[in-house]
């Protein structure tokens, strides 16, 4: 057995002060900085002030594997530097490495451990970086003379290991830190822009081009998962940085994409040839990682990544993959339902502009002047399908009735309410009934199919030309406007709307006409009409435009009051249907 002599128990014991304090000097600057090429720097330079060497290196060991890598360099080639990699347990370096000991070497051509980098070469240290009893790595000098490096000198190179060792670590937490950092800021940066857009195809395309941004691939593909065909799809799929036009289809628990979507969870495969669910699709493919990308519990798709190397996909990819494939399950799934609803929008446009063409082939024609009676009606509709409506029931050679209807609420559910009421309007009034009676009828009709939240209001008149009698009755209408003798004022007749109670009766009113004398009935999609500060168009308006239009026609009437409404709303689209029936007697 060995016994170390006082200098090997402490050799900062037989060094010289000159030493010390370099060593001292070394402590403060390689822990004055937290960023890792600087600390090594610093390193490298003060090791230089206490051993002369011709050549100098850092290696760390690589990510997920079992290699070390020159991570900072003095003296080697930019090729050796750029694609190196030592395993474990090789060469000098890597058996100081694997063994936790310095490793000095006076003539390397004698050593077959030696891995030539430089040519010159004749003599090595290399000094395992050892933190907490682990190795984070190994520094490593080298001479072109042979026996240049000396004990003491190992000595000073593993108390510089120490210190080195705890900086370096203390500047790789700092590194992955702020790497965690940028990469939170990024996925949040994607997150973003995966979400801005609201078309598949576009989600699609873009996902490439954000994965890229994340992780170095060469292989990038995106399968969408077809449920009721039980499969995968490929949608989308990159190589080498170039879209290619691949369609291909994978039975949902097949090969890695099937697994990771049937686990639910990331698959990671180091070594595809040696995993029996691996489907070969690239004979270069030497590793794979497949994400799922899930939505409210539901695989929407899978994303694949493919390398050359062995081993390449680390914890770290798994983990921003992770977040980035639950960023596109998510635009992916907007997108889809923008797109369903894009579709069902244009396919109701298209029967709402087919409705509404058989709305308007269905408002039933004028009368002639056979009833003495010059007649105008207008609709304008708030939406594509008006909820009010108008219509004429001829009683006889010259009697007429007229109605003016507004359905509660608007749009399609509307218009089938007033559809049915218009058709119940002409059921009845093939038995000729009087105002009242017809306002009694058509409530008992609607009252027996009650339709919750939905009634309508409804005034109707019946004419007699010989006569030229008026009968009004309403049902909870706008008071119609009469204009005789330079006056326009309400007719003071009202009522309950139909369909909200099952017996109601309904008072009626008669009138003898004048030639010259006007009646006016509307909806209050006239009245209603607001100006930019909240004021009402109102009745007296409407009473002012007909006191002033005694001459005009009661086509001129019509276009009067709308083209007044539309003035005072400034010139908006109105919030509700706009409809009116002028009659003017002559």
């Amino acid at each position: 057995m060995r016994i170390m002599d006082s200098t090997e128990l402490n050799p900062v014991l037989d060094m010289p002060a000159e030493t010390l304090a370099v060593l001292t000097d070394i402590s403060h600057e390689i822990n004055s900085s937290l960023n890792l090429d600087e600390v090594l720097a610093r390193a490298a330079a003060q090791v230089k002030r206490l051993i002369d060497f011709d050549v100098f290196a850092v290696l760390l060991p690589t990510e997920n594997t079992n290699e070390l890598y020159i991570r900072f360099a003095i003296g080697h080639r930019v090729e050796v530097v750029e694609n190196w990699r030592i395993p474990i347990g090789d060469g000098i370096i890597g058996a100081a490495a694997a063994t936790g000991q310095a490793i000095r070497v006076g003539d390397v051509s004698t050593d077959p451990r030696y891995l030539m980098a430089v040519d010159e070469v004749r003599s090595e240290l290399a000094v395992p970086l050892i933190v907490r009893g682990r190795v984070i790595g190994v520094m490593d000098i080298e001479s072109r003379q042979l026996d240049y490096f000396t004990p003491a000198q190992q000595s000073i190179l593993s108390l510089v290991a120490g210190r080195v060792g705890t900086a370096v670590e203390n500047a790789r937490l700092y590194e992955n830190a702020q790497k965690q950092a940028q990469t939170l800021l990024l996925l949040n940066e994607i997150g973003r822009e995966a979400s801005a857009t609201l078309h598949v195809d576009e989600v699609l395309k873009r996902s490439a081009e954000l994965a890229r941004r994340l992780i170095d691939y060469q292989i990038f593909n995106i399968f969408l998962h077809d449920e009721p065909a039980g499969v995968f799809r490929r949608s989308v799929s990159v190589k080498l940085g170039q879209p290619v036009r691949e369609k291909s289809v994978i039975p949902a628990h097949e090969g890695i994409v099937g697994a990771a979507g049937k686990l639910r969870r990331p698959v990671v495969v180091p070594d595809v040839s040696l995993d029996p669910r691996y489907l070969m699709s690239n004979p270069e493919t030497r590793s794979e990682l497949a994400v799922p990308m899930i939505y409210k519990g539901r695989v929407v798709g899978v994303m694949d990544l493919e390398s050359p190397q062995l081993n390449y996909f680390t914890p770290d990819h798994v983990q921003v993959l992770s977040i980035l494939a639950a960023h596109l399950a998510v635009s992916i799934e907007n997108a889809n339902l923008y797109e369903q609803l894009a579709r069902d929008e244009r396919r109701m446009e298209r029967d709402l502009n087919a409705a509404r063409r058989i709305q308007g082939a269905l408002l039933p024609r004028l009368p002639g002047r056979e009833f003495g009676l010059d007649i105008a009606a207008r609709v304008v509709s708030s939406r594509e399908l008006s909820g009010d409506l108008y219509d004429f029931l001829r009683y006889g050679p010259q009697d007429l009735g007229i109605a003016l209807g507004d359905v509660s609420g608007k749009g399609s559910a509307a218009a089938l309410y007033g559809a049915v009421a218009v058709g119940t309007l002409r059921s009845i009034g093939s038995s000729k009934p009087r105002p009242a009676n017809m306002l009694r009828a058509v409530n008992g009709f609607l009252a027996e199919r009650l339709i919750e939240g939905r009634f309508m209001t409804l005034c109707f008149a019946t004419w007699n030309k010989r006569a030229r009698r008026l009968r009004i009755a309403n049902a909870g209408q706008e008071q119609p406007l009469l204009y005789r003798a330079g006056r326009c004022d309400k007719i003071p007749v009202a009522g309950f709307p139909l369909g909200i109670f099952d017996e109601v009766t309904y008072d009626e009113r008669s009138y003898i006409l004048n030639p010259g004398e006007i009646v006016l009935f509307y909806s209050d999609g006239i009245g209603d009409a607001q100006a930019a500060g909240g004021e009402f168009f109102g009745a007296a308006r409407l009473g002012e435009i007909v006191r002033a239009s005694p001459t005009a026609s009661a086509d001129g009437i019509a276009d009067k009051i709308l083209e007044a409404a539309d003035a005072f709303s400034g010139g908006k689209h109105p919030v509700d249907d706009r409809t009116l029936v002028v009659l003017k007697c002559e």
